[in-house]
């Protein structure tokens, strides 16, 4: 056997396997013995069939079998021992000549070869990370929803500004009946809230669904359609008020604070916003990291310059799915994934220059943090650890699961060396204006 490798250019190479009757036939051979031992053939006894029969019946497809797997492992165990960092898998090349009939053969193989290039992380544009804070409208907010949902609700006769409201939404054409309960703070728009309020129960009130809500999701909601049936949605509906309440604000005393925080360790008011503040500027953290991460990427893909074998990758992806695809649809598929694809690249090459790795005890200490934060939203402090070792075992079984938590593991580990060794602009800002800066 002897297996080439010629560049085509930087990026595109083929390798040629050619095979002799010498590296397969004892392989064959051996085979078709043990054929001739199981086979079953009226007239004759078991495992005194005639080899010739044998070779006859089977000889060509054991053949055909044996050089492909001998194919298959040769050219894996070149791309391990050259050292290739290809991309995507070989494909082979159409040979309009070629024979099975004969006791030589000759493979070509395209291969798709990663780039060569630097990732450098000394921004020119300097990243902005956001620290976010709350702020006092954000804790007002806050303090006032713990206040409602430890309220009293109270029947009232007519709709306010900030009353909830049950009725039943009808429109007979769209087949829609459906009881829901709707507080006037999630209208959308003077016009709307200005039909509910002064109304009482037993008034139908005649409502557009576009625009009646702040986004779709509320409105999905409300009438139990599908996101595909909301989208665009624009006709009119009857809304029939069955019952209005308000809620009666609980008082800001010992007797919330205790519902609140049950250890007994705030006495204040200060001290519940004081709580409230620290609660979510970590989860502000959590958000704030991602965007971080998310801005590194957009930069680096931006910023670091290399050519792919585009044209190969075209052609492997056309192959590579369970439904094989034309050019032009190979061709979008590849202008979707190209961003990733270099993304990947230079996760790869960043990991590698700088020693990042990940080992399975780091995942498994993962796991367990990740199973241990779940279990505390449930009121269970102080997991046993082998309780702790049986969940994160069971999880990384699951093949889907494992590589969901050994994604987020890495993500973690970049933005640890991306902060350490990227000089960022800071930008303290509220929740509100991060989302306007980030996602408006």
């Amino acid at each position: 056997m002897n297996i080439t490798k010629e560049n085509v250019d930087a990026l595109n190479a083929v390798v040629k396997v050619d095979i002799v009757a010498e590296d397969y036939q004892t392989k064959v051979a051996e085979v078709l013995q043990d054929y001739r031992k199981k086979a079953d053939i009226p007239g004759f006894r078991k495992g005194h069939v005639p080899m010739g029969m044998v070779k006859k019946q089977y000889g060509k497809s054991i053949m055909i079998d044996e050089v492909n797997k001998l194919l298959q492992e040769s050219l894996n165990k070149f791309l391990t021992e050259e050292k290739l960092d290809i991309l995507g898998n070989p494909l082979p090349r159409v040979q309009d000549n070629f024979s099975w009939d004969t006791e030589t053969f000759s493979f070509e193989f395209e291969l798709g070869l990663a780039p060569e290039f630097t990732v450098d992380l000394s921004a020119k544009k300097k990243i902005t990370q956001y620290n976010i804070v709350a702020d006092d409208a954000l804790i007002d907010k806050e303090v006032e929803n713990l206040q409602s949902r430890y309220g009293k609700m109270n029947t009232v006769d007519a709709v306010t500004e900030n009353a909830n409201v049950t009725g039943t939404f009808v429109n007979e054409e769209k087949e829609i009946n459906k009881k829901s309960t709707i507080a006037l703070a999630d209208l959308k728009g003077k016009s709307s809230l200005k039909k509910f309020v002064g109304a009482k129960v037993g008034d139908v009130l005649e409502l557009k669904t576009k625009g009646l809500f702040s986004d779709d999701h509320k409105l999905e909601g409300t009438l139990g359609l599908s996101h595909d049936e909301i989208h665009g949605l624009d006709i009119a509906i009857s809304f029939t008020i069955e019952e209005i309440t308000v809620t009666e604000l609980a008082e800001l005393d010992q007797e919330l604070f205790d519902k609140l925080f049950p250890n007994g360790d705030v006495k204040s008011v200060t001290e519940v916003r004081n709580r409230i503040k620290e609660d979510a500027e970590k989860q502000f953290l959590a958000q704030g990291d991602q965007q971080l991460l998310n801005a590194v990427t957009e930069y680096l893909v931006e910023n670091t310059k290399f050519d792919l074998p585009k044209e190969f990758l075209q052609k492997w992806l056309a192959t590579a799915g369970e439904k094989e695809m034309t050019a032009e649809e190979a061709a979008e598929e590849f202008a979707k994934s190209e961003k990733g694809l270099r993304y990947q690249l230079i996760e790869g090459k960043v990991m590698k220059d700088n020693d990042i790795k990940l080992d399975y005890a780091e995942l498994v200490d993962y796991a367990k943090g990740f199973i241990r934060t779940q279990m505390a939203q449930f009121g269970n402090m102080n997991p046993e650890e082998k309780e702790l070792d049986d969940i994160a075992a069971r999880i990384l079984g699951n093949q889907d699961e494992a590589k969901r938590l050994q994604e987020q593991l890495i993500s973690h580990k970049l933005l640890t060396f991306y902060k350490e060794n990227i000089t960022f602009k800071t930008k303290e800002v509220t929740y509100e204006d991060f989302i306007k800066e980030v996602y408006k």
